[in-house]
């Protein structure tokens, strides 16, 4: 697009976010802002805050920074590098549109993308959060900024949100064919397991639907994939501190089932939009490691969609639903 030309629709992809640098500023900083959001830790602040700056933080920021940097690439961290190439691939795609990406935590902000597009001359905004199965703990977040920010806007755009698309076909039909290229290109494991990012019981308990919309994905692409019942699992990773969170857990099933004689796992991350220290470091070296320790053969991760086609193919799905008229 002419960085000159003027559109009327513009679309803000939206992804949690990350650490400027692998490093144990940037970390404690980048940890502060995420942990300190009330919708990822329902804590009262009194309690919270002193823990957290006394505590978690000092004892997390130097090994969360050590996984950090061995996942770092040229671009930096790899969540922001793959929303970033997403972002620019649908503007090659979308001419008539302005694309920009931001993070809920970090930088660049919602604030900064909304407006970069209304400076573009988009008068209608499409708002993706790039989690397909909706929580309070990830897409909510992104619902607040954008209020806080109509708060004190003057001139609002028109503004559409997706709140989820977890069992939309394009997504389940990219995921199927991510599985598909993993089997053809690294041969197949002897099961499929589907880990998903875990949140506490109680959210669930609630109200907060994730733990359906997540059944919803792994159930349509098991069904995609044409898989008997005993050849996959649903598992939530990623937990935090000691309260129940969804189970069954992702590092206890890999142990259990490498206790029953399973040689061979193949791991899909449905309820990442793209790779990131929970994929990379936590299934593709942490829970490797463990599933080998205790007797499996391999374990492969099957990466998320990253900027392939296939995610391309979903968005642009997506954007002509909620946004016809750019295609009209």
């Amino acid at each position: 697009m002419n960085g000159d030309s003027r559109v009327h629709c513009g679309i803000l992809l939206v992804n949690l976010g990350s650490p400027q640098a692998p490093t144990k500023r940037e970390v404690r900083r980048f940890l502060r802002e995420f942990l300190l959001d009330s919708r990822v830790v329902e804590l009262p602040r009194l309690l919270w805050w002193p823990l957290l700056n006394g505590l978690i933080i000092p004892l997390r920021a130097a090994r969360v920074a050590r996984a950090y940097a061995a996942i770092w690439g040229p671009a930096g961290s790899p969540l922001r590098g793959y929303t970033r190439g997403l972002a620019e691939k649908l503007q090659n795609e979308l001419p008539g549109a302005a694309v920009r990406w931001a993070v809920t935590y970090g930088d660049p902000g919602i604030a900064r993308g909304l407006r970069e597009l209304q400076a573009a001359g988009a008068e209608t905004l499409l708002v993706i959060p790039l989690f397909p199965q909706y929580s309070a703990t990830t897409t909510a977040p992104v619902y607040d900024r954008i209020a806080d920010i109509v708060k004190q806007t003057r001139n609002i755009p028109e503004l559409r949100q997706i709140k989820d698309y977890a069992d939309h076909p394009a997504y389940i039909s990219a995921l199927a064919d991510s599985v598909r290229a993993h089997w053809r290109d690294q041969g197949r494991g002897d099961r499929l397991l589907m880990s998903f990012h875990g949140i506490p019981q109680r959210c669930a308990d609630l109200g907060d639907p994730y733990p359906d919309r997540c059944r919803a994905t792994a159930k349509l692409l098991a069904e995609a994939l044409q898989l008997d019942a005993d050849q996959w699992q649903i598992a939530y990773q990623s937990r935090f501190g000691r309260q129940q969170w969804l189970q069954p857990y992702t590092d206890q099933t890999l142990l259990q089932w490498a206790a029953d004689g399973i040689s061979r796992v193949d791991v899909i991350c449905p309820a990442f939009a793209a790779d990131c220290l929970e994929t990379l470091e936590e299934i593709g070296e942490q829970n490797a490691e463990l599933f080998r320790g205790a007797g499996g053969d391999s374990l492969k991760l099957i990466p998320c969609l990253n900027d392939s086609d296939w995610h391309i193919a979903a968005m642009r799905a997506l954007i002509d639903q909620y946004l016809p008229e750019i295609s009209a």
